[in-house]
């Protein structure tokens, strides 16, 4: 998707960026990991990291764990784009390439569906040579909002 695909909010504010950072502020998970939100909009999200060395694993190559956290980020950043509380009901992953050590990776979430309290996104998450994993994320939404009320 396109930054001009992205929607936007109708008065002119970008609810999802208000949202992403309101997140990102409290969200010491993934700062510690250097996961940078570039680019939200209503259900949409595409995060990035660079693999360092503490992300290695005995191969050498990305640990899976790293790559499923910068997954379920860009996930939770489009699941509580519109500023209703979202946490995850159910996420898988599966590997397809190996990430290496200094490489960009970003992952980007879109949703699929959304009725009621749930909704299905899919990442997909690239580094320089193409995918190396897909996940796929169930959405729970939740009592409250992601922005602070007044």
């Amino acid at each position: 998707m396109a930054s001009h695909d992205v929607p936007r909010a109708e008065d002119g504010t970008d609810l999802a960026e208000r949202c992403r950072d309101a997140m990102l502020a409290r969200d010491r998970a993934s700062r510690s990991l250097g996961i940078e939100v570039e680019e939200v909009g209503a259900g949409f999200a595409r995060a990035a990291f660079t693999v360092r060395e503490d992300m290695l694993n005995g191969h050498d190559v990305c640990h899976g764990g790293f790559l499923f956290t910068l997954a379920d980020s860009a996930f939770a950043f489009a699941c509580n784009s519109r500023n209703a509380p979202t946490l995850a009901l159910q996420c898988s992953i599966t590997f397809v390439a190996p990430a290496r050590l200094g490489e960009r990776i970003e992952a980007v979430a879109r949703e699929r569906t959304l009725a009621g309290r749930t909704g299905t996104y899919d990442v997909e998450v690239c580094g320089p040579q193409g995918p190396v994993a897909l996940f796929r994320g169930v959405s729970y939404r939740v009592t409250g909002t992601v922005l602070p009320e007044g």
